[in-house]
């Protein structure tokens, strides 16, 4: 872990701009294939709720994909998605007793960089039956992952920004995604040389990731996020860096415009104000708090 943060720490500038990007959802139309078919199976299955499978799947997509708490660690977004299933009065009906997480919780709480490294101390610390399967259960995911999904390529105009930005911007991809599957993907699809830094799930928050490697670094106004998640605006935020958001459902058209319009906008410090105000408020009319079946 010190050694990723070493990593981003001693990253130096080689432009006046700094852009961070997420991954999945963002650059790569992978949320909806690793949500459905890698965290959606592996939930029902360790976590035994294949008598509430169908709430389980609506649940989870919810959480992770069509919600406020979409990009979500995978940890703290296991943890909500208990809490609402918890909630349900077809899964109260049907009697079924949910596994108490409150070992996942406190050690969430605890502050510890949330990742498999770490979780694994954990569980040789302390033998806790709950947190060795979260710990089965993470590492399945990632097998799931990475048996599944390949063959998907960036968004259109994906690659015509990363050529475009490399001359005036340094970039770094900014993930709760594993490493391993970042670096995987990225070189994949001849994009990972664009990045100065792939930093995922090991190298701690999205917030620290910004922090660590651009803070301090550039002058006001010459950092920004791109994400597609709440947790992509509130890291640029913490940090005093601008967003530009991709949405939900309309990447190709987000895309399209950072090509077209945004970036030359960030460039010519005409992005801030007005321009990114509209942008973030189209974008969080699409990230609901209130699931549909509570509406």
């Amino acid at each position: 872990m010190s050694r990723s943060r070493d990593l981003l720490s001693g990253f130096r500038p080689l432009h006046q701009f700094f852009i961070g990007f997420d991954s999945d959802g963002c650059v790569f139309d992978t949320m909806e294939i690793k949500q459905k078919e890698c965290f959606c199976p592996n939930n029902i299955k360790y976590f035994n709720l294949q008598p509430i499978a169908k709430y389980a799947r609506e649940t989870t997509e919810f959480v992770n994909l069509y919600s406020k708490w979409r990009g979500s660690n995978r940890f703290q977004a296991l943890i909500k998605i208990m809490d609402l299933l918890a909630e349900r009065e077809e899964v109260r009906e049907r009697g079924i007793r949910l596994i108490d997480l409150k070992p996942l919780r406190d050690w969430v709480a605890s502050g510890t960089p949330l990742g498999n490294e770490n979780l694994t101390e954990a569980v040789n610390k302390t033998g806790d039956p709950v947190l060795k399967r979260v710990l089965d259960w993470s590492v399945a995911v990632n097998k799931s992952i990475a048996e599944i999904v390949h063959g998907i390529p960036p968004y259109p105009y994906v690659k015509e920004c990363l050529v475009k930005l490399t001359q005036r911007a340094d970039l770094i991809c900014v993930s709760q995604t594993p490493v391993e599957a970042l670096e995987r993907e990225w070189a994949e699809h001849g994009i990972a040389q664009y990045a100065a830094v792939i930093a995922g799930l090991e190298f701690g928050s999205k917030k620290e990731h910004l922090k660590l490697a651009a803070v301090g670094k550039y002058p006001a106004g010459h950092i920004l996020m791109v994400g597609d998640a709440l947790g992509d605006l509130e890291a640029a935020k913490a940090n005093g860096a601008l967003f530009y958001p991709i949405n939900p459902g309309r990447e190709v058209d987000c895309w399209r415009r950072f090509y077209e319009e945004a970036l030359d906008r960030f460039f010519n410090e005409a992005y801030q104000g007005e321009y990114e105000a509209r942008l973030i408020e189209d974008f969080l009319a699409l990230l609901p708090e209130k699931p549909p079946w509570k509406r």
